[in-house]
């Protein structure tokens, strides 16, 4: 039986929320190790604080949605979401190879979300 639109757009809300959250971790981390020091702990526990509650997160999402649509939703979420990080706050370019992935990216969500 098909699930309702309004189904579908729960989990995926749910995942696209929890990637960003993930990519704000990632973030954290990648603080903790810029700088003159080895590490800054406060970026560094932040992160971990992050990474331990986006577990809880994930547990709660796995309950609801396949595996396997989670795996591609999280992974193009998470790489569109660190290219918005990465140009935005970490002052990063891209080329126009790194530009057709992410239209690429972009695309291959709405198929999978139009068919989930």
């Amino acid at each position: 039986m098909q699930k309702s639109m309004q189904e579908n757009l729960v989990p995926l809300i749910a995942v696209i929320l929890l990637s960003i959250i993930g990519v704000i971790g990632d973030s954290l981390l990648k603080l903790a190790g810029d700088g003159d020091k080895f590490i800054v702990l406060k970026f560094f526990f932040a992160g971990l604080i992050i990474f331990i509650l986006l577990a809880i997160g994930w547990f709660l999402v796995f309950k609801y949605v396949k595996l396997s649509t989670v795996g591609v939703l999280y992974g193009i979420t998470t790489a569109l979401s660190l290219v918005v990080a990465g140009v935005l706050f970490f002052n990063e370019k891209l080329n126009f190879y790194e530009i057709i992935g992410i239209v690429c990216g972009i695309v291959s969500f709405i198929f999978l979300f139009r068919f989930m």
